[in-house]
C-alpha cells in the first residue's frame, strides 16, 4: 500500500512537472511572437514617419528642379509602395526601394546650390537621415527578436509545443542581393 501511494506520488510530481513546463514553453513563445509585432510595428512607426516627411521633401525639391520630374515620379512610386506593403518580404523590398530613391533624389539635389543652401530642404535631409538610422535600428532589433523566436520554434523541446500550438516562424528583414555586392573602388 505505502510503495503505490509513493508512486503515484511520483507519477502526480511527474505529470505537474510536465504541465508546468509545457505552459512555461508555450509561455515563452507567445512572449517572443508579441516581441516580434511589436519590433515590426516600431519598424512601421519609422517608415510612416518617413513617408511622411518625404512629401514635404518632394515639394521643395520640385520649387527648385522642377524638371527632374522622373526622379520625383519614382521616390512618389516607391513611397506608395512602401505604404501598400502587407507582409515583411514585400515591405523589404518597397523599402529598399525608397531608399534607393531618395539616395538618386539627394544626388540630383547636389546639382542645386540653392537647394542644397534652403533651411527647409536642410531640414528634412537631416530629418530623413535620422529616420532612416532609427529604420536601420529598427530592422536590426526585428531580426534580432525573429531570431530568438525562430530559435524557439526549431529547438527542442519547445519545437514541439510550437508545432503543436502553431506558432510558424517568422521572416528576416533581408536586403536586396544588389546591395550585398562588394563595390569596386577605382582610383
Amino acid at each position: 500500500m505505502k510503495m503505490s501511494l509513493i508512486l503515484i506520488a511520483v507519477i502526480v510530481i511527474i505529470i505537474i512537472f510536465v504541465i508546468v513546463t509545457i505552459i512555461h514553453m508555450y509561455n515563452n513563445l507567445v512572449g517572443l511572437r508579441n516581441r516580434v509585432k511589436n519590433s515590426y510595428a516600431q519598424i512601421d512607426v519609422q517608415l510612416k514617419r518617413r513617408n511622411d516627411l518625404i512629401p514635404n521633401l518632394v515639394e521643395t525639391v520640385k520649387g527648385y528642379a522642377g524638371h527632374e520630374k522622373g526622379v520625383l515620379e519614382e521616390v512618389t512610386k516607391a513611397r506608395t509602395s512602401v505604404m501598400n506593403a502587407s507582409s515583411v518580404e514585400e515591405a523589404s523590398e518597397a523599402n529598399n526601394q525608397l531608399t534607393g530613391a531618395l539616395k538618386t533624389l539627394f544626388a540630383v539635389a547636389e546639382n542645386y546650390p540653392e537647394l542644397k543652401a534652403n533651411s527647409n530642404f536642410q531640414q528634412l535631409q537631416a530629418e530623413l537621415t535620422d529616420t532612416e538610422d532609427k529604420i536601420s535600428y529598427a530592422r536590426q532589433f526585428y531580426n534580432d527578436v525573429v531570431l530568438k523566436y525562430n530559435n524557439a520554434c526549431q529547438q527542442f523541446p519547445s519545437s514541439i509545443i510550437a508545432k503543436m500550438f502553431g506558432f510558424n516562424e517568422e521572416s528576416f528583414f533581408q536586403a536586396p542581393e544588389a546591395e550585398k555586392a562588394v563595390p569596386e573602388v577605382k582610383f
